[in-house]
């Protein structure tokens, strides 16, 4: 294919913090692709992999729930261009795929994507009709991506 033929993608500034290491964790290379996915605009993300203190405290201070949860999303700017923080908890994300028998790297997938749904604007929370038109973009999302339905 010709380079002027080429999909030009929009520009993606991705971040990737591993402060307590990266053992179990998605590659960079993997994060991109998941970003990419399930963001058609020009983004600017951090993606910050926690243990289970920071994430309870993250989400005590930011939600008032004082437990570790999967992902939480920190959206500063959505429009033209999505900048904001993603935050997985390394544990709780393996903890979970182990016990809805799923593959950890398809988990992490539809954290990842959803957690991009949601600085994009999405919201699952607000209504059961909210819920099923996010869980529907995840899902075409992730099959794209080779993955299946996490809700299946």
């Amino acid at each position: 294919m010709a380079p002027s033929a080429r999909r030009r993608l929009p520009e993606l500034r991705l971040a990737v913090q591993y402060p307590g290491g990266n053992e179990g964790a998605p590659t960079r290379p993997q994060l991109r692709r998941w970003v990419r996915a399930a963001c058609a605009i020009p983004a600017e993300v951090t993606l910050r992999f926690v243990g289970d203190e920071e994430g309870r405290n993250l989400n005590r201070d930011y939600r008032g729930k004082d437990y570790a949860t999967n992902v939480l999303s920190f959206p500063y700017e959505s429009g033209t261009r999505v900048c904001g923080d993603l935050v997985l908890c390394l544990p709780v994300v393996a903890r979970e795929a182990a016990e809805q028998g799923k593959p950890a790297e398809a988990h992490y997938a539809h954290m990842v994507v959803h957690g991009m749904l949601h600085l994009q604007g999405y919201d699952h929370e607000t209504s059961q009709a909210d819920a099923e038109r996010m869980e529907a973009i995840e899902r075409e999302i992730l099959a794209g991506l080779g993955y299946p339905d996490p809700y299946g």
